[in-house]
This record gives C-alpha cells, structure tokens and sequence, in this order.
C-alpha cells in the first residue's frame, strides 16, 4: 500500500555519505525531510541538490534535518558532490543514503515491486519514479509527500513553504489559504466555534463566510 499522510515512516537503517544511521533516531524529536533522486551524475538531480544545499541553513532554522536518497552507492554520491558544489555553488552538507539494494526506495513506494533487487545497470529513465519528497514530523508520521516526473525538478522554496504551514498549523487551530507565505493572513478552522475563536483571538477576525474567517498570523 502506498504511503499516506499520517502513516507512520518506515524506520530503516542505512549507508550514507556521513555514516551509518537509523532513521527514526537520526530524526530525533524535531522534524525531517526525505527527498529521493533518479540518479547521480545527472543534470536536473545536480541542479536540486545544490540548491537544496543552499537552503539548509533555513531548514536547520526550522528544527528540520534533510537527508538526499538514490539507489547509488555511497562512493558515488561523495564524488558527485564535487560536482555539485563546483557547478551550483553549494557544497553539500547534509547526508545522502546510498540504496544500491532498493530497499528504501521500496520501503517508501518510490519504485515498481518488481523493480528487481539491486541498482545495478539501471539507468535515470528506469528509475523515473524516485523523485520524492516526504515531510515528517517529531511523532515519525509523513506530513506530507510529493512526486515529480523525471523532467521537471521540484521547487524546494515550495517545500519550504509547506514546513512553515504544518509546523504554524501544528501549533494553532489555523489553516493556510492557497499561496499562503510566512506573516500572512491565515483562516481559523472550522472546527472552532466563534465563542473558542474569541478567547484564541481576542482582536478578532474578519468573517467573509460563516466557514471563512480570516485572521492575522498568530505570534507564537
């Protein structure tokens, strides 16, 4: 079955380029991100983990650790990381798994079951499917998950974008509307009464429909 929002992630354990680690420890009690690639040594793959790579610090401001993933052995990703920072101008600090047994990649659905059972003389197109994203929380339950097709690299600003919704939503009884970005207006749920909502937010808010009440970014 595949993967859904607030399944548990899979534990594992894994290879990678800063060694061995076991999932949910390495997560700890803050919040992660999983993100898979086709193949290394490829362009559109070269492009997104160096800009994820500039993007690291504003994910450690968030308590979020990434961690890159690809059916390459480890040896691989350290020389491509070379690559990488040389052409997109961002060394690469954060760990990638090497999962040349597919044992990941399969675990998290981002291949065929019949995909055989190591990475050997595969290529980027056979390996289309593994251009994932999950976002998981401190309770080890996926947020949030996305999939590319192999041609179109993914906008990580948006990934971003969604960790500061999930990590305010958590918080309050708010949701974000669509485009929503950090210190704009958000809607209360509709699960809280105007008598709760009064008490949440004393300076009130502005009702365009009884189900539609917008109010400023609550402050934490």
């Amino acid at each position: 079955m595949p993967l859904r929002i607030n399944d548990e992630a899979p534990n594992f354990t894994a290879e990678t380029t800063q060694g061995p680690i076991t999932f949910h420890d390495w997560i700890g009690n803050g919040w992660a991100i999983l993100f898979s690639h086709p193949k290394d040594f490829t362009p559109v793959c070269t492009t997104e983990l160096g800009y994820m790579a500039g993007l690291k610090n504003e994910f450690d401001k968030r308590n979020c650790k990434i961690i890159g993933l690809s059916v390459d052995p480890v040896d691989d990703h350290s020389r491509w990381a070379k690559d990488i920072e040389e052409t997109q101008g961002h060394a690469v600090t954060y760990p990638m798994i090497g999962d040349p047994e597919l044992k990941v990649a399969k675990l998290y659905d981002m291949l065929p079951a019949d995909a055989g059972d190591t990475s050997k003389g595969r290529t980027a197109a056979t390996n289309a499917t593994v251009r994932t994203v999950f976002l998981v929380g401190p309770d080890k339950k996926i947020k949030m998950s996305l999939t590319y097709p192999m041609s179109t690299g993914r906008n990580f600003d948006e990934v971003l974008r969604v960790l500061d919704s999930v990590q305010l939503t958590a918080r309050h009884q708010v949701a974000t509307p669509v485009n929503w970005k950090q210190g704009e207006d958000v809607i209360i749920v509709p699960a809280v009464s105007d008598d709760d909502a009064k008490k949440k937010f004393p300076d009130g808010w502005k009702t365009v429909k009884p189900y539609l009440r917008i109010v400023p970014q609550p402050r934490d």
